[in-house]
């Protein structure tokens, strides 16, 4: 089923029929991706004095309990309350799901000894595109990410100049498959959050991060509109489902 989406940059024609889910599941079990030296998640039958959930040990239903932190378990999209000493929800945050946004795809190079996404690469991918959301996908680009363990790996990240960037672009919305677009081990600087979230000028406050999305290879480079769907949860940040659909 094909769906014209009015935009302030146009209108545009969309599948809906053709969704290309680019988030990664929660599983309680060491097979779920992980970051931050925090254990694997848990879903298990809730249990109390005579009931345990589960419809194979005699209850009526399934009724689980769910243990996991969205920052290192899964795909999830925060926002600036994240860094900051107020208090803000990602689902007070975030008021529109449908966004303009541009697949893009790099290959991280080398900087000191690490390994950066940097400005030079994200203006060469975008050129002269206007979009709302940027959506990273980093190479090599293998199924590994699904499940990967990144904690203690130095994992590759944005320079506070790439965030600084997409700024000046105009992109609110920052989405890529990595555990942080900052450094794993910073001494707390966060260089990428905060030139993102522009804490020291005129606060972004509608604008958003995602991280550990996957697209997978069979997804081409190019212009789409992200649904990007969270969980309701007052947090500053919440398990999410971006969604893209490739402009026709």
């Amino acid at each position: 089923m094909r769906a014209n989406i009015k935009h302030k940059s146009g209108d545009y024609q969309i599948d809906l029929s053709k969704p290309l889910d680019i988030s990664i599941s929660l599983k309680g079990n060491e097979s779920n991706v992980g970051a931050w030296n925090l254990d694997a998640p848990i879903i298990a039958p809730h249990v109390e004095e005579g009931f345990i959930g589960k419809v194979s040990e005699g209850a009526s239903v399934n009724f689980n309990d769910i243990n996991f932190n969205p920052h290192a378990h899964v795909t999830h999209t925060e926002c600036l309350g994240h860094i900051t000493k107020e208090s803000y929800s990602i689902n007070k945050q975030l008021t529109n799901y449908f966004f303009l946004a541009e697949l893009v795809t790099i290959a991280p190079e080398k900087y000191q000894n690490d390994f950066v996404v940097s400005r030079k690469q994200i203006q060469y991918v975008i050129g002269n595109k206007k979009c709302e959301a940027l959506v990273i996908r980093t190479l090599p680009n293998l199924k590994e990410k699904l499940s990967k363990k990144y904690s203690d790996t130095n994992p590759p990240y944005l320079l506070e100049e790439a965030a600084q960037y997409l700024v000046d672009k105009g992109i609110d919305h920052l989405l890529i498959d990595l555990p942080s677009v900052d450094k794993e081990k910073d001494n707390g600087a966060l260089l990428a959050h905060n030139a993102f979230w522009q804490l020291e000028g005129q606060k972004r406050t509608l604008a958003t991060i995602t991280e550990f999305i996957f697209v997978e290879n069979s997804i081409e480079d190019g212009t789409y509109i992200l649904n990007l769907q969270l969980a309701p949860i007052e947090n500053d940040a919440s398990p999410s489902r971006p969604v893209l659909y490739k402009v026709l």
